[in-house]
């Protein structure tokens, strides 16, 4: 009579099958944007999610999920969105595990306008903590070493002071860690939502500032590092 019932899951183990599957998701040589980082985003959003009030139940499925695309944006040189296609594989994950429509409702929000360059914007308390908690992951110091990694995983060298960065293309050999974040991490702390999270953005941009000045003064840049931020506002 009952065989064809789903089981409904409790808040724990849906939590945990959701974990499960997410990490599925992960693998090879993506350091800097492996499980870690999701890990580390979670860690964020309960700093975050405390202080403003947010539903952290709905934050850790979100986080588990949000860079679960990453891949196949990769894979398509970034012509495809990782958070829109995240979305969907994320619909589908908690429609299988028999997710509550309003809870999976919350999830799919978060994972859809996690990211900074997309038009969709974060509506929900939870949204804006992980948009922010996702930032912070690449500010400061781990910030810094995210940034080497991603250009070691796309062949790019520590600075190309001959080229144009602005002609420069993303996912290619021209990639290095000051590209990125010359042309897009420098302008994350003004992206943040939250009062908290703007308060630990700006702390940890202003460390990765410092840490460039150093390194373009360490490998004698024909430019300052100065005379760049200068040039280009």
């Amino acid at each position: 009579m009952f065989a064809g019932k789903k089981k409904i899951l409790t808040n724990e183990e849906l939590a945990a099958a959701v974990k499960s599957a997410a990490r599925k998701f992960f693998g090879g040589k993506s350091g800097s944007h492996d499980w870690d980082h999701s890990v580390r985003v979670l860690e964020n959003c309960k700093i975050l999610g405390n202080k403003l009030g947010a539903d952290l139940f709905v934050l850790e499925l979100a986080t588990y999920l949000h860079d679960i695309g990453r891949k196949e944006e990769v894979k398509t040189g970034g012509r495809v969105c990782h958070a829109q296609k995240g979305a969907q594989a994320a619909r589908k994950i908690l429609a299988k595990l028999g997710c509550e429509k309003n809870l999976a409702d919350a999830v799919i929000h978060c994972v859809e306008c996690h990211r900074s360059k997309d038009e969709k914007k974060p509506v929900s308390i939870e949204a804006k903590v992980l948009f922010d908690a996702d930032k912070l992951d690449a500010l400061g110091a781990i910030g810094i070493v995210r940034l080497f990694l991603f250009a070691n995983e796309v062949g790019a060298g520590i600075h190309n002071q001959e080229s144009d960065l602005a002609k420069t293309r993303a996912y290619s050999q021209e990639d290095t860690a000051f590209r990125e974040f010359y042309l897009s991490v420098r302008h994350l702390k003004d992206k943040m939502i939250t009062e908290p999270g703007r308060e630990l953005a700006l702390e940890r941009h202003n460390f990765m500032v410092s840490f460039f000045e150093n390194l373009f003064q360490e490998i004698a840049a024909k430019e300052t590092f100065w005379e760049m931020l200068k040039k280009a506002k």
